[in-house]
């Protein structure tokens, strides 16, 4: 339960949803403006989410990130173990996180879902690459296929929603050829070492990737454990036999598929490969990547009266 004197900030990114969130200004501005112990703070360049969360920590205990995936993401990675409760305000492209926690058609019921409602503490992945850099992710993780996915769905500005991600699934289909990886998953029940050239690998906390591809869809918040999804090796034009799977999240039945609950993940990639981490684009990660559940690292605001 939140104090009903607590003060919420509203980190408000008017480039998400490729800078159409900016129509959302004057919405999101008249409902603020009916609540007297809200602001809202904007954000400037990219990294700036995570700045105005940081500076925020000592004013308030309620950071509600205004944006997609990605606002969220910097926001996370910025008070992660601070005593500090995250909202959700979905104005971005996919928003796939928010859709674990089922809220309310934001635009139908305003703002006041945030306001005096519950919070549960959710798992968060974390992160070690590059030697010592570190970082976590609240929803998805992908290395190689949905890693150049996700920057494709950077570069294409023409498009948005779910169909800028159908359509950079096309692109990089195009030319794309397994990536080699040496895996050591620590399951819950069981180790697994894998070491061959491996379609899609994705480690999921959430259900839901791309907008409605179900990767993980055994995945939980509160579990303390991560859902791991690996593709093993097919052709280009087997693919498209998995896509309709991926859609339902029956892909973890096929035979194709290593689909497994883990406390961590080890890979080692041999050449420079794209990753992403809740939609953010990683590029040139070579060598160890290590992977882990963090459990109940962080307060989220449900969205539901408490």
């Amino acid at each position: 339960m939140m104090g009903k004197n607590t003060r919420y900030i509203f980190i408000f990114n008017p480039a998400a949803n490729k800078g159409r969130a900016r129509l959302k200004a004057d919405w999101l501005e008249s409902q603020v403006a009916e609540k007297g112990n809200a602001v809202i703070r904007s954000t400037a360049y990219p990294g700036h989410a995570g700045e105005i969360a940081r500076s925020g920590l000592q004013e308030s205990s309620c950071l509600i990130a205004c944006g997609g995936d990605g606002t969220l993401h910097e926001v996370v990675n910025a008070v992660a173990g601070e005593d500090v409760s995250v909202g959700v305000l979905p104005i971005g492209s996919a928003n796939d996180f928010i859709k674990n926690l089922n809220p309310p058609k934001v635009y139908e019921g305003g703002i006041g879902h945030l306001f005096g409602s519950s919070r549960t503490f959710v798992d968060l992945g974390k992160v070690t690459f590059g030697g010592s850099v570190q970082r976590y992710f609240i929803n998805s993780l992908g290395i190689g296929f949905t890693g150049r996915i996700a920057r494709k769905v950077k570069e294409t500005l023409w498009l948005k929603g779910e169909m800028s991600y159908v359509h950079a699934l096309l692109s990089v289909l195009s030319g794309y050829c397994p990536v080699p990886m040496h895996i050591r998953i620590t399951g819950s029940d069981k180790d697994i070492e894998l070491n061959e050239p491996i379609f899609a690998f994705s480690v999921s906390n959430g259900k839901v990737e791309g907008g409605k591809f179900r990767i993980a869809p055994h995945a939980e918040l509160t579990d303390g454990l991560l859902d791991v999804c690996i593709l093993k090796s097919i052709s280009r034009l087997e693919f498209f036999l998995f896509v309709l799977k991926y859609l339902k999240g029956t892909q973890i039945y096929d035979p194709k598929v290593l689909y497994c609950k883990a406390k961590s993940v080890e890979i080692t990639l041999p050449g420079p490969e794209v990753m992403h981490m809740d939609g953010e684009v990683y590029e040139n990660i070579c060598g160890r990547v290590v992977i882990s559940a963090d459990p109940e690292k962080l307060p989220v605001i449900c969205g539901s009266q408490a």
